[in-house]
Formats: structure tokens, C-alpha cells, sequence
């Protein structure tokens, strides 16, 4: 029996509404609707333009008004123009809504710790989370430069690495394959690009720079859950667009035909040349060439 896959995604809708408590008129108990309770969460968490907000959250503008009038009523937020544009506004929380931020906080970790902990494999449900968020969080994906020494940034390479660890049969030692120096991941030699998703690192891209007009791009990595939705080439583009903002007309890269053939497949739609080897790295077996 092959069961229909809209009433299965229909039936994960409504759990999810009933677990989230979607239709309680008290989100957590809280005395107010979950609404109003993301409205405060955004604040809290450092979105301050209203129409920001109101885009983040996929709100219409009538309903943002009456949420945000709501929490103005209770003292949780005031608003005031915005200082460079009198025609927005922005927002802010008082000490109370700190404090209820707080009480949210609090509660809203405790309910996802009791749920993992309730679960026989609360790895492959929060791999289940990661896969559904980013499909539907697809086009909230931001891409922005960071420091390669950053938390996000050392997330990313420390799964990338452990990745490879797992797809090449000798392993991988970091140590052996000609691991970039930060500094040569900044401005003004180089960069480094993160993939964020609400707070979370989904992937990254670093470009190696010399002060020259010739770079490497290096450590392309997407999160599993992420795959499939254009993210790599979203990456390639925007280290692209690094390169050219430093002066940068020349690209090279390497990869592994065996261990990592989505990648060569990637660069070679994207329309990157095949070239001879040009490093010692032995971990690579192809090796290609851009010209911007």
C-alpha cells in the first residue's frame, strides 16, 4: 500500500499546528496568541525595522499593525520613527518585554528539550527538522561575508572536514591538504561567505587571496539538509562577486573526482575549465580555472 503523499504532508501540517500551539489563544501559557509571540520574538531577537519584521514573519501589514498595537498596549514594545526615515518606523522591546522575551526563551527551550528527550532518536528527528526547515525556509537563506575564525564559520568547516573524513577511504587529515590562513579569507586578500538560515550556518564558501589578481576558492560546504535547493551555486556566485569587489579576475579550485563528484559536476556547469594540476595537495585529482 503506497499511502498518498498529500495526506501524509496534511497530516505532518496538523501536527505540526498542534505542537507549536498555532490555535491557542495563550501561546506557553503566556496570555497572549502565538502571533503576537513571534512579533516579540523577532524584536528580541535584534530585527528592529517594522517592515523587516512584518516581511520576515510573512505578515500583511493590517495584521503587524493590530500585533504590534497589542504588545505596545501591554508595554512590552514602543515604536518610534525611524532615525534615517521618517517614513519607517522601528521597534523596540521596554524592560517588561525583555523580561517576557526572557520568559519565552525559557520556555520554549524547555519544550524542545522535552520533546528530543522523549524521542527514541532525537538525531534523526532533529535531521528530519533540519531537512523541512530548509526546504521551507529556502528563500529566507541569506549569504553574507564572515571571520573564517567566527562560531558559524568553524561550524561549517568542522563539518566539511568531518564529511570528507567519511568520504575518502584514507580519511582526511586537515593538516595535509594546504588549509588556508584566515587572514588570507579576509578582506582585503580574500573572504569568507556563510549560508545562514534564522541564526543557523547552512553552508560556506572561502576565497584564498594573495593581494594579487589571482585567488583560490576553497572549503565549498552545504549542509545535507540543505542540498538540492541551488545553495552551492548560490555560494559559487557570491564568492564570484567577492573576487571581483578585491580585484580579483582569476579563480582556481580543486576537488576529487571520486570522493566529491557533485562538486566537478557543479563547476563544470557553471562553465570553470579543466587545468593541470597546480598545487601539491593530495587530496585532489582535478583542478580548474575561472576567468571573470
Amino acid at each position: 500500500m503506497s499511502l498518498d503523499p498529500v495526506a501524509r504532508f496534511r497530516r505532518f501540517s496538523r501536527a505540526v499546528t498542534s505542537e507549536v500551539g498555532a490555535l491557542d489563544s495563550s501561546f506557553l501559557g503566556r496570555g497572549r496568541p502565538l502571533g503576537a509571540a513571534r512579533v516579540l520574538n523577532a524584536i528580541g531577537n535584534g530585527h528592529e525595522d517594522v517592515g523587516e519584521i512584518r516581511a520576515y514573519l510573512g505578515l500583511d501589514s493590517g495584521l503587524m499593525s493590530r500585533l504590534l498595537r497589542g504588545l505596545e498596549a501591554e508595554g512590552l514594545v514602543r515604536t518610534a520613527p525611524h532615525p534615517g526615515d521618517a517614513r519607517r518606523r522601528v521597534a523596540a522591546l521596554t524592560d517588561a518585554g525583555r523580561a517576557e522575551f526572557s520568559e519565552y526563551e525559557t520556555l520554549s527551550d524547555a519544550r524542545a528539550g522535552a520533546l528530543l528527550a522523549s524521542h527514541p532518536r532525537p538525531e534523526a528527528l532533529l535531521a528530519a527538522m533540519d531537512l523541512v526547515a530548509s526546504a521551507l525556509g529556502r528563500d529566507r537563506i541569506t549569504l553574507g561575508q564572515a571571520d573564517p575564525r567566527g562560531a558559524a564559520a568553524r561550524h561549517c568547516l568542522g563539518a566539511y572536514y568531518a564529511e570528507l573524513a567519511r568520504r575518502f577511504e584514507q580519511g582526511f587529515d586537515v593538516a595535509l591538504s594546504r588549509d588556508p590562513e584566515a587572514a588570507d579569507m579576509c578582506p582585503p586578500r580574500g573572504a569568507f561567505l556563510v549560508a545562514m538560515s534564522d541564526g543557523l550556518p547552512l553552508g560556506c564558501v572561502g576565497l584564498k587571496g594573495n593581494g594579487g589578481t589571482q585567488a583560490e576558492v576553497k572549503r565549498l560546504w552545504v549542509a545535507p539538509s540543505a542540498r538540492g535547493l541551488g545553495l552551492a551555486r548560490r555560494l559559487m556566485e557570491g564568492v564570484e562577486e567577492a573576487a571581483r569587489a578585491l580585484g580579483i579576475d582569476t579563480l582556481r579550485l580543486d576537488t576529487n573526482s571520486a570522493a566529491l563528484p557533485e562538486a566537478a559536476r557543479l563547476y563544470r556547469a557553471a562553465g570553470w575549465t579543466e587545468i593541470p594540476r597546480f598545487n601539491d595537495d593530495p587530496y585532489p585529482d582535478l583542478f580548474f580555472e575561472r576567468r571573470l
